[in-house]
């Protein structure tokens, strides 16, 4: 499968004015079902839509069907994929290809993981379990395919199948994209997390975006990085699954007025209103029958189409307002270099935290539960800052939607959060302007004016002659214009704080929320050590060292409890396992040297010693020392005899990793890179001495062929300024 599309970016851009509180939508008439009889016709003559009807009776046949697990053997696993091969994709064994193979496997593998999924949740709610909801704009998941049969243990099974329709496995699996719903180390975190809620057995959700093109794919042309649309849902997508009936109205522009019927309450009006809905993603737990899931959502448009418009001849009036919804979920990390992107960030964070919010009220809703126990059922992670207007969003429903006074509704909130931080640079922390969240959500920032204002009484009180603390800690910074420090609203808004790493987490103590740790002490801030799932980085990317860590632990039971594999240290002297580990290793770097061959065109050799830096580019991640440390190796090699040449330890040295779009430094640094591989790798005198190469669109596929390969792993960011070093 061509994995990059050819070099030829052909882009068009449109320019239109979206509809705003000040130039309000055209009423339009809501779309009608096409009924003709009974309650149904009448609900149609009145201009409405009418809802879907429930059986009055469960039908014993079918919860019995849907109840039991599917059978495991190889024949109805086969039985499966051909049925979904002539049925649903209308396929016959004439024109069946490796795509349709593999699309017949995974929506089988689809089938039997969302009968686990509603078990899941079936048994959640009957025990009323508390829900844990882990909140981030990026999942940064890769392929699905082969982690669901390994987590199913199913993978032998649906081998022999898909050999029996006379395809190999490998082939089948490649045929997969990843899911282009991440970037980088925040992305991949939050993907092992969801993964090791489902394999822990807890009652654990992500909840995010459902980017249309991912945040870009990467192509590297005459040297430089340009960026293209990731068109990774083009195909079906198998491992989503569409919920149009969960959908939930979210808000943006208009004004707010007291309300008449709350006296502690506002109104929302004039606002500009789109409609978010869900798109679940199952996630498999390795080695048990629970089954978590992320909840993505997407912009529904096609309400926003105007006909009236459209029949006037305004072709591009009548579509504005579906574009402009479109757009929220477009792009991850829209370039926020000019007005126009910060408002469109804004715009899809809100949507995203609102939807789940939402979401999330409504699911604990039906436990009959009182909001007392609102937060002895949910407990709400915040990823990083992007969702952390999810605080200010809770505390508008309890107020304006429910009813609650102030403080009642402020101790809900502060009992639900807790926030991730991600970030040592205070330039890095999330800001926005004021006047623009004015405009954009008046009422939330009404809400963190009060919470501001709250807090720094509390402040006060404490440190009453320390009017520079205020200053310092104030979430509203009053620079030119005020900014929202999203950070500071996190922090305020949330009973716990933690870093990613144990040093990551003592620096943010002693530095950027040493302030906050002054006011709050130091029980509030925490360790938790984000790590990385070995069921992808080792049992799934590297099966043949997965083998040998099972020879010898004596079972695969290290795969949830990977500190079984200290046993390991038993073997340092054991030759001949010191062999085949090193074959392991051997076969990994020569796969790697085919990738590098068939995605870069640049020939390794794999006896070479690998030195790779795969991550996101950016000046404090010193990519650019790098690779002036390679220009240096390649001044002294060019200085050396050829004899000399020979004795040194031959080198490939690896790049990986997307520049932002708006990072104009950061994309100058992959053009030296690539300048640099343009010289040396074709100095004849330097042979394969030292090659380098710069490896386009890393993502987490890429990932699985690299690291396993590497043999010297660079992570040399400024010291403290890195929070996990995840590649």
């Amino acid at each position: 499968m061509e994995r990059f599309p050819s070099k030829n970016i052909l882009s068009s851009l449109s320019q239109f004015q979206p509809a705003t509180a000040e130039e309000p939508n055209t009423p339009q008439p809501k779309p009608l079902k096409r009924v003709v009889s009974g309650s149904a016709l009448k609900t149609l003559l009145e201009g409405k839509t009418g809802q879907p009807k429930h059986s009055d009776h469960l039908n014993s046949e079918f919860v019995d069907y849907v109840s039991k697990e599917l059978p495991r053997d190889e024949k109805t696993i086969l039985t499966s994929i051909i049925t979904l091969l002539s049925s649903t994709f209308f396929k016959t064994p004439h024109n069946t290809t490796s795509v349709d193979a593999y699309n017949g496997a995974a929506f089988s593998i689809r089938n039997r993981l969302l009968r686990r999924l509603d078990g899941t949740d079936q048994f959640f709610n009957s025990i009323k379990a508390k829900r844990v909801y882990y909140m981030s704009l990026e999942f940064l998941i890769g392929r699905t395919f082969d982690n669901a049969m390994l987590a199913l243990g199913l993978k032998n099974e649906y081998s022999n199948a898909i050999k029996t329709l006379g395809y190999k496995m490998e082939d089948v699996i490649d045929e997969e994209r990843d899911a282009a719903l991440g970037n980088g180390g925040l992305g991949r975190l939050a993907a092992c997390f969801v993964d090791s809620l489902a394999c822990s057995n807890y009652p654990g959700w992500g909840y995010g975006l459902r980017y249309k093109y991912g945040m870009f794919q990467q192509q590297i042309i005459n040297g430089y990085q340009v960026e293209a649309p990731d068109c990774w849902l083009d195909n079906p997508n198998p491992w989503e699954f569409p919920r149009p009936e969960i959908s939930y109205k979210v808000k943006f522009y208009g004004n707010v007025a007291k309300s008449a019927s709350n006296p502690h309450g506002y109104t929302w009006e004039n606002a500009v209103e789109y409609e978010a809905m869900a798109f679940d993603v199952p996630v498999p737990g390795y080695g048990t029958k629970n089954v978590g899931n992320i909840r993505l959502w997407s912009c529904k448009t096609n309400h926003l189409f105007d006909l009236n418009r459209f029949n006037s001849g305004d072709y591009s009036g009548a579509t504005a307002n579906m574009v402009a919804a479109d757009m929220l979920t477009n792009v991850l990390y829209p370039n926020d270099n000019h007005n126009n992107g910060k408002e469109l960030r804004l715009k899809q964070e809100y949507l995203f935290v609102s939807a789940t919010i939402q979401d999330v009220i409504a699911r604990f809703k039906t436990s009959g539960k009182a909001w007392s126990e609102f937060s002895h059922m949910v407990a709400i992670q915040l990823n990083d800052t992007h969702p952390a207007l999810g605080i200010a969003e809770l505390q508008r429903i309890l107020i304006d939607d429910e009813g609650m006074e102030w403080d009642q509704a402020w101790s809900i909130v502060t009992k639900t959060f807790a926030f991730t931080n991600h970030t040592i640079l205070p330039e890095a922390m999330e800001k926005w302007s004021v006047p623009m969240l004015g405009k954009i959500l008046p009422r939330h920032l009404g809400i963190i004016y009060d919470i501001n204002l709250f807090f720094l009484q509390h402040v006060e009180k404490l440190y009453p002659n320390d009017r520079d603390l205020l200053a310092r800690i104030s979430i509203i910074e009053e620079s030119s214009p005020q900014q929202a420090r999203m950070a500071y609203l996190a922090i305020v808004g949330s009973h716990h704080v933690n870093g990613v790493a144990q040093i990551h987490s003592d620096i943010i103590k002693d530095t950027i929320f040493s302030d906050f740790v002054k006011v709050y002490g130091p029980d509030k801030f925490v360790n938790v050590t984000n790590g990385v799932a070995p069921r992808r980085w080792v049992n799934q990317c590297n099966p043949e060292l997965a083998s040998l860590i099972t020879e010898a632990v004596g079972d695969d039971s290290w795969v949830n409890h990977y500190s079984k594999s200290s046993k390991l240290e038993e073997f340092v002297d054991d030759e001949d396992f010191r062999r085949r580990w090193w074959e392991v290793k051997q076969t990994k770097k020569e796969q790697l040297a085919r990738y590098i061959k068939n995605t870069c065109g640049i020939e390794v050799s794999s006896n070479a010693l690998f030195d790779i830096q795969v991550k996101r580019i950016h000046e404090y991640k010193r990519q650019l020392m790098n690779i002036l440390s390679v220009i240096y190796r390649y001044n002294k090699l060019k200085n050396m005899s050829p004899q000399m040449r020979k004795e040194q330890v031959p080198r490939v040295v690896v790049f990986a990793g997307k520049a932002a779009s708006g990072y104009y430094i950061a994309k100058l640094i992959i053009k030296l890179i690539n300048s640099v591989a343009d010289v040396v790798n074709n100095d004849k005198d330097i042979g394969d001495s030292l090659k380098v190469v710069f490896i386009p669109d890393y993502c987490v596929s890429a990932a699985e062929v690299i690291i396993p390969a590497s043999d010297i792993s660079q992570h040399i960011s400024t010291a403290g300024t890195e929070a996990s070093g995840t590649s």
